[in-house]
């Protein structure tokens, strides 16, 4: 099939449309997904999930893993090219001894309430650290945080933030300014790229995934996570989750080639992050494992700021009434920074991710 004829099969409009495009991709392949049911409910009161798919035999030596919405809204281009992949026929083409294992929606509610964040509050790619030991400290935040969620979102309001911004970023630097906004941090729950009190739902039910499709016993582990947000628009960066001068650094490097990020190197749209599953993976796999997180740009990170800010400041308030114009309006402009849905970027994504997706699985040989 065509990418321009696969758009409007893949492409989903909410949380609960894109689930269901998942679940009838899966049963036009006599499968059913296994299900981890969030106890929280959506914002119309639909059940939230995270739905796994396992194709292939089941003592597979190697294992392709996808897995999409770790930013929750991000989930809008990670389940598409989950769904494109089982309509082409993935499943058809796995080499011999591999199986794929699809983690649709792993924060459901972030997709259906439209956040990056979990329903803790956190950002889940800073959630995996040992929550038993010291946690990282970010004091860039602790000065910046009530520009990056003010007290309230009027012009005067902003303008003052955004002029303390101005002002940290003058004398820190821009690298200053990036790892003090988005690192991660473990103080302020109402705020950004907050890394949580303890493990949140969705890490516990990733590590729960990886152990019940026995992942650590397999002899290589392949996960491309999907995300959104970082980059020239379009463009689809696989970002190394492994540290320079190991294994799974050089595994990744020899699969995607030149492209590939390292935020440790300084060489991607990302800065190193606290936090990262690349705790668990490594907790869990050892050396057996290879990792990428495939980032699509979107729009400018400023614009992020502001659409990340005014959400956070919305769900600060209390109970968030869904139907209301001025709730509708933050969630509008979130979800457009995640997920244009533009006809060119959604084309853009799924030539990529077509591209990533048969990286992987030359690489898993």
């Amino acid at each position: 099939m065509s990418i321009l004829d696969a758009i409007p099969l893949c492409f989903s409009n909410s949380y609960a449309e894109a689930r269901q495009r998942f679940i009838d991709a899966a049963k036009g392949l006599g499968l059913t997904p296994k299900s981890y049911i969030n106890p929280h409910l959506g914002p119309t009161g639909e059940v939230l999930a995270t739905d796994c798919l396992w194709l292939g035999p089941a003592d597979a030596k190697r294992v392709f893993v996808m897995i999409s919405s770790t930013h929750g809204v991000e989930g809008f281009c990670g389940s598409a090219c989950q769904i494109d992949w089982l309509l082409q026929g993935g499943a058809a083409n796995l080499p011999t001894a591999t199986a794929a294992l699809i983690i649709h929606a792993i924060n459901p509610h972030g997709f259906a309430w439209q956040r990056r964040v979990t329903e803790e509050g956190c950002d889940l790619n800073r959630n995996y650290v040992d929550f038993a030991q010291p946690l990282p400290g970010n004091p860039g935040h602790d000065e910046l945080v009530d520009c990056f969620v003010p007290a309230a979102l009027d012009p005067d309001s902003l303008a003052a933030a955004d002029e303390k911004i101005a002002a940290f970023r003058a004398a820190h630097g821009e690298n200053a300014f990036q790892a003090a906004r988005k690192q991660g941090q473990y103080k302020h729950d109402h705020s950004v790229f907050f890394g949580g009190f303890a493990p949140t739902w969705a890490r516990r039910t990733l590590e729960a995934i990886i152990d019940d499709y026995d992942l650590p016993s397999r002899a290589l582990t392949v996960a491309v996570d999907y995300h959104t947000g970082l980059g020239p628009h379009g463009h689809g960066e696989p970002i190394c989750g492994h540290l320079p001068d190991t294994a799974g650094f050089r595994r990744v490097i020899d699969m995607y080639g030149d492209f590939v990020g390292v935020p440790e190197l300084g060489t991607s749209s990302s800065i190193p992050l606290s936090g990262t599953s690349r705790e668990m993976w490594n907790r869990k796999l050892g050396d057996n494992y290879a990792y990428v997180a495939l980032e699509y740009g979107t729009y400018a990170p400023d614009n992020g700021l502001r659409t990340m800010r005014a959400d956070h400041w919305l769900h600060a308030q209390g109970a968030v009434d869904w139907q209301a114009p001025a709730t509708q309006a933050i969630k509008a402009a979130l979800k457009k920074h995640f997920y244009p849905a533009t006809r060119d970027w959604q084309e853009m994504v799924l030539w990529r991710s077509r591209q990533v997706q048969r990286q992987s699985l030359a690489g898993l040989l």
